[in-house]
């Protein structure tokens, strides 16, 4: 059952994703080489609870199996597709890594994710990231009325794809409300011609993940973690959008 928010309810979801975007503002002059992604976590937690808002991340299971997620965000390193732990590891010139961000405030969830480039990169490392970042606001540019979801994940597979790179398949975006995860699934690869038609009111996370080998993955055995199966680089870049008559709006921003 997809749930189409009022223009009051949007304004609740904005205002929950300007604070993950402040969120980012806050910890990105800290995500270079020697920082411990640990220290990272603590810094986002206490601006998220200093803004009066909850985290969503931490203790949370997917599973009944998994245990809780230990972090605040989620910081996925190198071949790292999604949520990686936020744990003792330094990062080092060279990496790249994916910060994923979640809260409620006043009861509307916020979820966005960046990949941060750590000091210089090698140019094919730059130009993964680059394509991640570009592939979202395609998927974005056809969060339109009429539109079927597939839509969305056809754009970005072409794009990404005619790069020379890949579109994770298992994983994908969500709709959100005052539940991190609602419906409608977005998956992000085609075909354009399946899933819901989108209407003025859906509000949707849409958030490739690209890498530069295989789509396959694989989860570590912190039940946690999901890698590239051949090791190989990904990049992810998420925002929550509203699908409205007058074009998508980004609702993740300061």
């Amino acid at each position: 059952m997809i749930e189409l928010k009022t223009k009051h309810e949007v304004e609740g979801l904005r205002a929950a994703g300007s604070i993950v975007a402040q969120t980012f503002l806050e910890i990105e002059s800290m995500i270079k080489p020697g920082v411990v992604l640990r220290e990272v976590d603590k810094v986002a937690e206490k601006f998220i609870l200093k803004h009066g808002a909850e985290t969503l991340y931490k203790g949370i299971r997917q599973m009944p199996y998994q245990r809780p997620f230990p972090g605040v965000i989620c910081a996925s390193v190198n071949q790292e597709i999604c949520h990686g732990m936020p744990d003792n590891r330094e990062l080092k010139e060279g990496d790249i890594v994916g910060i994923d961000i979640g809260l409620r405030y006043k009861g509307w969830c916020g979820d966005a994710c960046r990949t941060f480039e750590i000091g210089q990169v090698k140019p094919e490392v730059h130009q993964l990231v680059e394509t991640a970042r570009q592939a979202l606001q395609k998927g974005i540019d056809v969060s339109l009325p009429g539109n079927r979801i597939g839509m969305i994940g056809a754009t970005i597979q072409e794009f990404a794809e005619s790069k020379g790179y890949s579109v994770v398949r298992e994983y994908g975006g969500h709709g959100i409300g005052r539940n991190l995860w609602e419906d409608p699934f977005v998956p992000h690869i085609g075909p354009a011609s399946r899933g819901a038609v989108m209407r003025e009111g859906m509000v949707l996370n849409i958030e490739p993940m690209i890498n530069i080998g295989e789509p396959d993955t694989r989860i570590l055995k912190d039940q946690w973690t999901v890698e590239t199966a051949d090791g190989t680089l990904s990049a992810q870049f998420e925002h929550t959008i509203v699908v409205t008559n007058n074009g998508p709006q980004i609702l993740s921003l300061p």
